[in-house]
């Protein structure tokens, strides 16, 4: 299998046109993806490649466009809807978890939703408070959804295929501070990376470090770091909130007794305060070491760079969470 180096912005953008040229029920929808190329440029080139009837360039309403999608996927079709960002989600959170991720089971099977969203998700570009937020977890809190974010363009494409070929609804966040860094892609158009498995990104012995989107990047650095002192992390990159692959995890935890969770989410309700505690109910007998947790700071953004940058997570602040277990 050829790979490519490219960034996580074409690796997307490759997927998404991948399927939409193997499934005609496939179809981009949301703000600007048409004549815009896309708020993030993911779908660049689109209108003009499959013309209007694929590429939706819709209202400035996210209840519309996830309400209409719920609609498209009920009827057959396939839609990738596209939110601006995850914060604008809310809008459309009705539509979203009281329809999306349940009418499959209100109707007992009869219906099935095949629906993307897409939205681009994370803190540290300045947008201020009600524009940066990774709250993945609060969706991956409702049986009948996944939910998903890629680390690596790799990633990207096999699970961003996985998610639009899947009969069940999807949210697929993009963390907008990877969308410019570039990784090995394959060509292959049937390149898939199955729903709910995570990966090892470092193996290590001594620590696991359990982590996913952009809490990958601070985990590998930190985990460089810890390595000239001796200390071998194991990065485990979960990739999906729901299914949340606990089985990686705990083979992990079993080698290394002992376990730091990054995250870009707040830090309470969170994926640290899920993986800690099932980490106890189920590998108790395996602990050396309270579950340590790095995630944002508990405080809306500011908008100044130096407050937001004191409020997010880092490389640092992993290495003193994993220097104070071992």
């Amino acid at each position: 299998m050829s790979e490519k180096n490219i960034p996580m912005r074409e690796a997307l953008r490759n997927a998404l046109r991948e399927e939409m040229m193997r499934d005609d029920r496939v179809f981009v929808m949301g703000e600007e993806v048409g004549a815009w190329d896309g708020t993030h440029k993911v779908t660049r080139g689109f209108l003009d490649e499959f013309g209007e009837r694929r590429v939706r360039d819709t209202p400035i309403s996210e209840m519309v466009i996830a309400g209409a999608a719920v609609g498209a996927a009920m009827a057959g079709l396939r839609p990738v809807a596209e939110i601006m960002t995850i914060n604008f989600a809310f809008l459309a959170f009705d539509a979203i978890i009281n329809h999306a991720a349940k009418v499959s089971y209100m109707f007992n099977g009869q219906f099935k939703v095949p629906l993307v969203i897409r939205a681009a998700t994370g803190w540290g570009i300045q947008a201020t408070a009600t524009h940066s937020h990774t709250p993945e977890p609060i969706f991956a809190h409702f049986p009948g959804l996944y939910v998903g974010s890629p680390s690596t363009p790799r990633d990207a494409k096999g699970m961003l295929k996985a998610a639009i070929r899947d009969d069940n609804p999807v949210l697929f966040t993009e963390v907008i501070a990877l969308y410019p860094k570039p990784g090995p892609v394959p060509d292959d158009p049937e390149f898939v990376l199955p729903i709910g498995k995570g990966d090892i990104k470092r193996p290590g012995k001594d620590v696991t470090i359990v982590t996913i989107g952009r809490g990958v990047e601070w985990s590998l650095e930190a985990a460089d770091t810890l390595a000239k002192d001796g200390v071998e992390c194991e990065v485990v990159d979960l990739r999906w909130y729901r299914p949340l692959d606990m089985a990686l995890v705990y083979e992990s935890f079993k080698k290394t007794n002992r376990c730091v969770v990054v995250e870009e989410s707040l830090p309470h309700f969170s994926l640290g305060s899920e993986v800690a505690a099932q980490l106890q109910e189920n590998m108790f007998d395996y602990m050396d070491a309270p579950v340590k947790r790095v995630s944002a700071l508990d405080v809306p953004l500011a908008y100044a760079r130096e407050l937001e940058m004191m409020s997010l997570p880092n490389a640092t602040r992993v290495v003193e969470a994993v220097r104070e277990l071992v």
